[in-house]
């Protein structure tokens, strides 16, 4: 039996921009990426400390060393830029693997959106 558990976490990062104009998305500096195990088109879900909101969509590379966090799409419409965001990804894991398994979770300065 598999079951969904949570692979990585960006806690609390800010908006910096929200492009309405865009396929979909989310922008995320790839620093980011690379220190949550998260992987370009990779489903996300956002959740927004300042309205509640809760939503999915999938992550594009931002340039690296930026701080980039960008809501592209429908999702701009979700997010205000300086909105404070969780963002989450899962993994389907074998049920006794999943006891063990241990999630990659990164608390990036929510001033500057890089990793301290």
């Amino acid at each position: 039996m598999y079951i969904e558990i949570l692979k990585s976490k960006i806690h609390r990062v800010t908006v910096t921009d929200a492009n309405l104009n865009y396929v979909g998305s989310i922008t995320i500096d790839e620093d980011l990426m690379d220190a949550a195990k998260m992987v370009e088109y990779e489903k996300v879900h956002v959740l927004d400390n300042n309205n509640g909101e809760r939503f999915e969509t999938y992550v594009i590379k931002g340039e690296r060393g930026t701080g980039v966090i960008c809501l592209n799409g429908a999702a701009a419409r979700r997010v205000q830029p300086g909105d404070v965001i969780i963002i989450l990804s899962y993994a389907q894991v074998d049920f006794e693997e999943a006891k063990s398994f241990r999630p990659t979770v990164i608390f990036p300065d929510t001033a500057t959106n890089r990793l301290k």
